[in-house]
Formats: C-alpha cells, structure tokens, sequence
C-alpha cells in the first residue's frame, strides 16, 4: 500500500495551496487495486487531510472494498473516493474511481487451473505409463524364464555343482532321481529374480536412451549412446536385484534343499553371515551386467534400426501406417515376429560370450561363507589354477542354448506387450 500512498501524496501536494475548482465532469482519480485478505490502512484516509489543513479547499477521502469469491481464495477491489470543496461557496468536486478488473483475473484464475489440470493427468499418466513398461518387461522373462528352465538347471549344475557328466547323461540323471519337475526345480525363485531384473532393465534401457537423445539433441541414438544406455540399464538392474540372484544360487547349490525354499535360505544368510551377504559377488556382477547389457541392448537396438532403414524396412512400415489400428498386435511389430526372435537371439548370444568369464566368478563368490571368502581376483586366479582357461567357460554350451530361446523369446514377448498394454515411447 505504500505505492498508493505515495502516489495520492504526489497528486495532492502538486495542487498547491490553491486549489482549482474542477468541474464535475472531471476524473479526479481513475483506478483501483486488487486487494488480499487484511484491513486497509487508515494511513491512506488520514494522510490527505493532514498534508492539507492550511487548504481553504479541504479534501476528504473514504474507503470501501469489495469482495469477490473466487474458486481459489478471495480477491478484493479497492475503491478510493476523493472530494475537493470551497468551504464558502460549497462548490467544487466530489468523484469516485472504481475500476472492475474481476474478468481479467476471472480468465486468468481459469487458465492457471487449466495448467494445473493438464500438468496433473501428465503425471498421472506418466506414471501409468511407467507401470505398464515395467509389467511388459515383466512379463517377457516370467515367459521366457519358464520356457527355458530345465536349460537353466543344466547350466548351473555345470557352473556351481561343478558337474563333469555329459549332457545327455547329465539329463537322464536328473529324471532319474528327481523327475521331470527337477528340470523346473528353483524356477519360481528365478522368476522372482528376473522379473523385476528384466523389468527394471528393459525399462531403464530405454529410459536412459531417450534421455541420452534429449541431452545430445541428435535426431537418433548413435551407436555408442545405446551401449552405454545398455550398460548404465544393466547395473541399475544388478544393484536392485542381487539379492534375489544370491539366494536363489544359494538353494540350488549341495544342501540347499535343507534350507526350507525362499524364506529359509534368506534367514540362514542373514543369521549366519549378515545382511550384506546377499550382496556376495555385488562387483563382478556389475562388471559382467554392464558389458552384458551394452552388448545385448545395443547390438539388438543397432539391428533394428539397420532393418527399419533399410527399403524394405521403409515399406513395411508404411504398410503398418496405412493398416492402422485394424492390424492385430503381431502385425503392428515393426520387426515382425521372426525378425523380432532371431535379432533377439543373436543379441543375447553376443552377451553371453562375451561376458561368461565373470558370470562363473560371479557364481563361486556367491558360494562362499565367511570364514574362506576370498576376493573377486583371487576367486578368478584360483578358477584358473584349478581348471585353467576353459574352467572360466564351463557350462557355456548349455548356457548358449539356453540363451537362445530366452533372448528370443524374451525380447518378442517384451515387444509384444508394449504394444498389447499400449506402452507410450520414453
């Protein structure tokens, strides 16, 4: 209010001592103010008659405000009423100034809650969004996981139990003493550790993708930005959910049957050896999943985008624009499905090679306790000395073919569901 006053001293004090007589067709004073809630102040009244009491023209001045309900608060209008008058003839000016600013503040109040809306139902369905990208990935490795279960016992019998038997032999074996369910046996913990693995990784891949491309402003993912987003998904990835890896390791390793499933391997780690031991092997896991995840994600991304540049990439995804939605979920992928399944096979066949090494290190130092814990460098160094080179790649075989329908599969069944559950691009 100091502003007002200032500007009603200014106006009075310019008069003078002798005031002119103003006719009554004159605007004395033109204007108004928005109010919040509080008193005026008496100051704006009484200033104007004590700058002027040797004045033979004495000014009087009142106040009034007037409220308006609002959806959001109260808005006051203040209107200022100010009378100049000879105190013999009684002749002179008497004027009141209000101005009704309420439609431009009604349109104002209306577009910041239009605002407010839309910045609401884009959290909203960012968040829904997200939700739905994280269940697509889910979804894909609870498919793939159990499609290829009794690939992934073998692979561990090799890589922790440090089986020597022929594969066929190995397999009759299994059927033998534990039947055919011993093929699927720790499956359920697998699917409790991957699902959220492949969820978190298929969508942090992508969210990091499209970051990169906003940070770089470059009109497509290079090369080099999509393995490090790989790499960047797939220790987001392993931090989150080793635990899971380690007790599920845990229980298919000899003597883990007596451990009582899920729960009872987790109290037996966490009583015998500390929390932290579900963290066993945290180091290698990060050095295998970061190129893991460069090659698998980069290499796949690297092969779609040379398809759906290519003329017959072009055409097909011209053909899919016109179709539009009357094309059926497998006719909207934009590989296709065979294309979708063989980019995804080579892609994790790529990983797995390249990064098998530290996944059977990672392995061992998950196995062991606390009085013979060695470190990720002597794990590696004693693997070496006790089986030499190919020791490193045991069970790799199993692993690849395991790999092969899992990668395929897991990718299609991902591409799948985006499309199935509507899932907006990052």
């Amino acid at each position: 209010m100091k502003g007002l006053e200032l500007w009603m001293r200014d106006l009075v004090a310019s008069s003078g001592s002798q005031p002119e007589i103003l006719p009554a067709s004159t605007n004395f004073v033109n204007g108004g103010l928005f109010l919040e809630t509080g008193n005026v102040p008496s100051s704006i009244a009484s200033f104007i008659s004590l700058q002027n009491t040797s004045s033979v023209a004495p000014i009087s001045c009142s106040l009034s405000r007037r409220r308006s309900r609002r959806r959001q608060g109260r808005v006051g209008f203040l209107s200022v009423t100010l009378s100049v008058k000879d105190g013999g003839s009684g002749e002179g000016f008497s004027g009141e100034s209000s101005l009704v600013l309420g439609g431009e503040v009604e349109d104002e109040q209306k577009g910041l809650e239009e605002e407010e809306v839309k910045v609401k139902v884009q959290k909203q369905g960012g968040a829904l969004n997200t939700t739905k990208h994280l269940w697509a990935g889910a979804i894909a490795a609870m498919v793939s996981r159990t499609f290829v279960a009794p690939l992934e016992r073998l692979k561990l019998e090799y890589m922790v139990r440090g089986e020597q038997k022929h594969l066929i032999d190995l397999i009759k074996s299994i059927a033998a003493t534990q039947g055919i369910k011993g093929f699927w046996k720790g499956n359920f913990v697998n699917i409790l550790r991957t699902a959220p693995f492949k969820a978190i990784n298929f969508y942090a891949y992508d969210k990091y993708r499209s970051d990169l491309l906003k940070l770089t402003g470059n009109q497509e993912t290079t090369n080099f930005e999509r393995f490090l987003a790989g790499a960047a998904a797939g220790i987001t990835a392993t931090i989150l959910c080793i635990p899971m890896d380690t007790i599920r390791t845990k229980m298919v390793a000899p003597g883990g049957e007596a451990m009582g499933g899920v729960i009872g391997a987790f109290q037996h780690m966490i009583q015998t050896e500390g929390f932290f031991s579900l963290y066993k092997g945290l180091l290698p896991s990060i050095i295998s999943m970061a190129p893991s995840g460069a090659v698998f994600y980069g290499i796949y991304d690297i092969l779609k985008s040379t398809y759906l540049h290519s003329p017959k990439g072009r055409k097909r995804l011209e053909n899919m624009k016109e179709g539009g939605e009357a094309l059926n979920a497998l006719e909207q992928m934009e590989l296709g499905t065979m294309r979708t399944l063989i980019y995804g096979a080579v892609a994790g066949c790529c990983a797995e090679a390249a990064t098998y090494p530290f996944e059977v290190v990672r392995r061992q130092l998950q196995l062991q306790v606390r009085a013979t814990k060695m470190s990720a460098f002597a794990t590696f160094g004693k693997i070496v000395e006790q089986g030499g080179v190919p020791a490193l790649y045991a069970g790799l075989t199993p692993s690849l073919l395991q790999v092969l329908p899992s990668a395929a599969i897991s990718y299609f069944v991902y591409e799948l569901m985006k499309i199935v559950l509507k899932v907006e691009p990052e």
